[in-house]
């Protein structure tokens, strides 16, 4: 019961940040693969009425410490998420179903950003089982779905510190194997975000990212 109570706060908390940068939110339960708009794009309900909490985007996101696919030690507001677009999702490499799908999926949102990708539109994949997701691990994951390049970092460190991390996004769970297929994607120096579901066309994830890379 503590620990829904302390996700609840971190989701509020989370809000309460966006709501200051004006955010637009696609809205499903973790995991879900709800069917999108007609039009094939994200369809985006009304922000939620502010609550409070900071809003200040490092106070809120920390700069703790992980570990890339590299081995190199990042802060994660300052050097993963600062004055970016990106586009965040979890993973774990074990998973033999929504990961491996969900990631070649990106590849093609990557692909369709063309320049844009590495440049103004970063993509970061965290891990949820980070006790298994070594730096190498994760290194050979990216590998073999051919998403290991500039411009997409791959996320772990020492569970509580990825746990923190993932509870700032409200993406933290009670199970690896229940973990959310949300995308998060936000232009974080203009704090603006959206949650996209996992089955919208890469197409409508590219545009989306478009719009939020020329938002001022």
């Amino acid at each position: 019961m503590a620990r829904t109570h302390r996700i609840r706060a971190a989701v509020r908390g989370l809000a309460a940040l966006l709501v200051a940068g004006a955010c637009t939110a696609t809205q499903a339960h973790p995991g879900a693969h709800a069917v999108p708009k007609a039009d094939g794009k994200p369809q985006a309900e009304a922000a939620p009425a502010p609550v409070e909490g900071t809003r200040d985007a490092r106070s809120y996101f920390t700069d703790t410490l992980l570990l890339t696919q590299d081995g190199r030690s990042v802060r994660f507001y300052s050097d993963v998420l600062a004055d970016r677009v990106v586009l965040i999702n979890v993973v774990f490499t074990h998973c033999e179903d929504a990961c491996p799908l969900i990631t070649r999926k990106l590849k093609d949102v990557r692909d369709r950003l063309g320049a844009r990708f590495g440049q103004s539109v970063h993509f970061v994949s965290l891990s949820i089982d980070p006790e298994r997701d070594s730096p190498q691990a994760l290194k050979q994951f990216a590998r073999s779905q051919g998403a290991d390049e500039p411009g997409w970092t791959f996320l772990t460190g020492p569970k509580a510190d990825v746990d923190r991390v993932l509870a700032r996004l409200g993406q933290l769970s009670p199970t690896v194997q229940e973990h959310s297929t949300l995308l998060i994607a936000g232009n974080v120096g203009a704090k603006r975000w959206s949650k996209i579901r996992p089955d919208a066309p890469p197409a409508a994830i590219a545009e989306r990212l478009r719009l939020l890379a020329g938002a001022p």
